[in-house]
């Protein structure tokens, strides 16, 4: 049986077909033929749009089985959390991926958008795995970020990565190996 898995590009001018492809290529290469790779692409990129991107999210879950693995990249991881925080489903995704993600809220970044939720990991159902990828070299999203999402996601796994930028020098590695393991 085929595992699905939905990735979320991150915001900024022209990321889907030039900078966040490079990162669902690795992911392709990684995890084996029996993951079917789902790379959408999201409404005004360029100036990422909270309710926008909601929307299309939940229309992307709609069509994805209970056990979906989630991805999501930067802003998009940001929104992927937040959003799964935000709404109650029945449906309980197998994992969720958060690379490279802004915190917002206490000590991250402010959003007119997004309104903080203290308590993410407590709103997250509780069958999901939850990990946290971090790039020590990251000039987008500060490194300290991801102490900020371990605080609000306790039961995160968190993997802090030496050298590593923003696009995690392209390599998913990390990332495949434990959608395996799920």
């Amino acid at each position: 049986m085929t595992k699905q898995v939905l990735f979320i590009q991150g915001g900024g001018e022209a990321v889907h077909d030039e900078w966040d492809n490079k990162l669902v290529a690795s992911l392709e290469r990684e995890p084996g033929p029996e993951y079917e790779i789902r790379y959408p692409s999201m409404p005004n990129e360029a100036d990422p749009n909270y309710t926008l991107w909601k929307a299309a999210l939940k229309k992307e879950f709609a069509s994805l089985d209970d056990a979906a693995i989630l991805v999501g990249h930067s802003v998009g991881a940001t929104i992927l959390i937040n959003v799964l925080a935000e709404e109650a489903s029945g449906s309980a995704p197998s994992g969720i991926f958060l690379i490279s993600a802004p915190f917002v809220g206490k000590g991250g970044w402010p959003s007119e958008d997004i309104k903080p939720i203290s308590d993410l990991g407590a709103r997250l159902h509780k069958r999901s795995r939850i990990y946290l990828y971090h790039g020590s070299e990251d000039d987008t999203a500060p490194f300290g970020h991801v102490d900020l999402y371990e605080k609000a996601i306790p039961q995160a796994i968190v993997r802090r990565l030496a050298g590593r930028d923003h696009q995690l020098n392209q390599d998913m590695s990390e990332v495949a190996a434990d959608i395996r393991q799920l």
